[in-house]
Parts: structure tokens; sequence; C-alpha cells
């Protein structure tokens, strides 16, 4: 039922299915939590309620309030992220927001359609100091303090810094990298650094004509008040190109071991994006060694969620017959709703079974053990004179933990 309510505008053929599933359907109950764990929800909601005539009235009544929910939740941010993208511009912050609102409307199309609980904005690290300053003038401080030492080097080894604000907890991001560094994307030697980025992105309109946003928790004192009466929203904003957010989406979602749904259902509804170029997101995936990771997401879209590959990706899949048996876990992962600790044995095992080739390989086991974590450091108080012995503090929590 998720796999075939996971999708934004069901063809014929999907909705045939639902209709099968739901006259078979008993246990309704179980079906809000484990929709709610793969974050499908919205889509679920939406799929049943606008084309489900049998549903208990229970379950219909606690789709569409979550449905709602959801709605008044992704409109919140929607604003919010537009007054931080204001504020980023006045005071000369380069950012590329990713993921969030941006890929609910890009890739699904509808605000309504996707959860997510913070703001992804990609920088370059020569702007962290000055974002974060920002961020700081709007009310956002970071979640966890670091020193002024230790921020420095997180900003070498680490990608990412969440920000709490008045509203709640880690509702922003601001990610330097798409990837901690041990997992050994060369982003740089790809053309996949920052300012790649923004050379090649776009512009997207947040929300449909009309659309009304709740205004933002806290508005700086030298804005002016907004108008109720006309849309909050701006008429266009930064984006990733098709082909990067693709690329990105697989990563992401490679990193968590696609352990949840919606990871899968961002790949199969970027793959529906106008004018998507698929040989060039293989050719660059090529050129970064992550081929086996677009494989096993391709191959994940179609199986699941009946994404329609072109034939260069289906001739693609055919090219490395790792990606069959990979996919295949994946799915049996999935189904049993697995977790993983992110830094157990296994987990690095498979990370590692997914890179095709060797040096890759290696540079991911080397970075693995020499780079130092937010762990490392909380476990270690050193003076930055001598920060490069975290490296033997890193090798030395593994070995304990792998122990």
């Amino acid at each position: 039922m998720l796999c075939a309510c996971s999708c934004a505008n069901p063809g014929p053929e999907h909705l045939a299915r639902i209709s099968q599933l739901i006259a078979a359907a008993s246990d309704w109950d179980d079906l809000l939590p484990l929709a709610e764990y793969h974050g499908v929800l919205p889509l679920v909601a939406r799929n049943l309620t606008d084309h489900a005539d049998a549903l208990p009235p229970h379950i219909a009544h606690a789709l569409r309030s979550a449905y709602a929910a959801n709605l008044r939740r992704n409109l919140w941010f929607a604003a919010e992220l537009q007054r931080i993208l204001r504020h980023f511009a006045q005071t000369n912050v380069r950012s590329l927001p990713y993921k969030g609102p941006v890929l609910a409307q890009s890739a699904y199309g509808d605000l309504a359609l996707r959860a997510f609980s913070d703001l992804d904005l990609l920088i370059s690290p020569n702007d962290f100091t000055r974002a974060k300053q920002s961020l700081a003038e709007l009310g956002y401080r970071p979640s966890k303090p670091f020193t002024p030492a230790v921020e420095r080097l997180w900003l070498r080894t680490g990608y990412e810094r969440s920000f709490d604000g008045p509203a709640g907890k880690n509702l922003v991001e601001l990610q330097w990298s798409l990837l901690p560094r041990f997992y050994a994307v060369d982003a740089r030697a790809a053309d996949f650094a920052f300012d790649d980025l923004l050379a090649r992105s776009g512009r997207i309109a947040l929300g449909s004509p009309g659309t009304r946003a709740p205004r933002a928790h806290s508005v700086p004192p030298d804005s002016a008040p907004v108008d109720p009466a006309r849309s909050y929203f701006e008429p266009h904003i930064p984006c990733l190109s098709p082909e990067d957010s693709l690329l990105v989406l697989c990563l992401h979602a490679a990193k968590h071991l696609w352990t949840r749904l919606i990871w899968v259902a961002d790949i199969a509804e970027s793959l529906r994006t106008p004018n998507l170029d698929v040989s060039q997101v293989i050719t660059r995936a090529r050129a970064l060694g992550i081929s086996r990771i677009l494989g096993v997401s391709f191959w994940l879209a179609k199986n699941l969620l009946g994404a329609r590959l072109p034939e260069v990706a289906r001739e693609f899949l055919a090219s490395d017959p790792a990606i069959v048996p990979l996919g295949q876990a994946c799915a049996a992962r999935l189904k049993r709703a697995a977790t993983y600790d992110f830094e157990s044995a296994e987990y690095f095992r498979q990370v590692l079974s997914l890179r095709e080739r060797r040096s890759d390989r290696w540079r991911y086991l080397w970075r693995l053990a020499s780079t130092p974590g937010p762990g490392d450091i909380d476990a270690v108080a050193l003076p930055e004179a001598i920060f490069p012995l975290y490296r033997a503090v890193r090798i030395g929590r593994l070995l304990r933990k792998l122990a």
C-alpha cells in the first residue's frame, strides 16, 4: 500500500493497484505509523482520501488531519526560508536551498506532499562565519556550541552545522559539503563544489498563485509588516539544477542506505522532471565514482515505485552486476524497517560495497579511520596546537567500537 501510494500523480495503473489493496486491507491501524516512519504520510493521505471510497471513517479523519498538519508546517518552513534568503542577500551570503520546500515544489509539484523537519542550505565554507552571523540576527543559534578552534577544525573535517531557532531545535542546517569527508566523494575533483553547483543552479517558484503562508515566527525589526492580502512567497528562489538535485538525492539516500521509502520516492519523482538529462547524470556519477549508488537508486525507484527509466538508464543498470543484489538487499531492509548504528562495522561494510572503484574504497577506509567526528571531539578536549592527535583518538574509539 505504501509503495502504491508513494506517488505524486498516480496514473491508472497506480490507482487500480490502490483500489485492489484497499479491498484486501485489514490492518488499517498499522498503516499510519508505518507511513509516518517512512516519511510518505502526506502522499498516502492525499492518494487514499482522493481515490478511495471505502476507508474506515477514523482512518480517513486521521489521514486528513495529518495532511493538514503537514501543510501548515510546510507553509511555515517555506515562509521562513524566504525570510532567511532575503537576509542572506542583504548580508552578501551566497546559498543554495535544497531538499525541504524546494524539493517538495520541484519534484512533487506541491508543498503539501513532502514531509520535512528542517531547512537545508548549501554554502561556501568561506561564507560560513557570515552565514552564522546572519542567522544569529534572525534569532538562530548553533544547536551545539563549539569553541572557535573546534569550529575551525570542523570546517575542515565536517560538512554541516545545525541551528536552533525561537520555534524549535535543529530547524536550519548550513552545509558546506554534501557528505562527510570520510565518504570520499571528492567533489572538487569532479565539478561538484559549491561554486559549480551555484553556476548550474536555476530558480523555482514556491507555492501556486494565491497561496498564502503564515507569517514567520519573527520578523527583523527593519522589515515591513507582511501584507496578509498578498502571497507571502517571493516569485522565485534559487535551486539546484535537475541533474545536480538527482545526484544529491541519491547520495543522501545512500548515506542512509535507503532505509526509508521517502528517499526512494524523491528519486522516483525527480526522474519525472521535464528536461532532465539522465545521460549527463550518469556521466557525472561515473566521474564522481558513485555509479553504483546511482544504479541502486534507479533500481529501487523502478522496482518499488514503478518509475519509468529511459533506455540509457536501463543500459546503465545492466553494466554493473552488483546493482541488482544490492538493490534487493536494500528492498529487504525497507520491508523490515531496518535501522543501523551509523558507526557500526556492518554499516561501514555496507557503504564500502557501494563504491565501485578500488581507489575510492581505500580512500574511504583511510578517511573513515583518520577523520575525527563530533564524538571524537567530545571525548577528548585537546589544545588546538595538537589537534592532529584527534586522528589517534578517532582510531582508538573505532577500534573499541568494532571490537
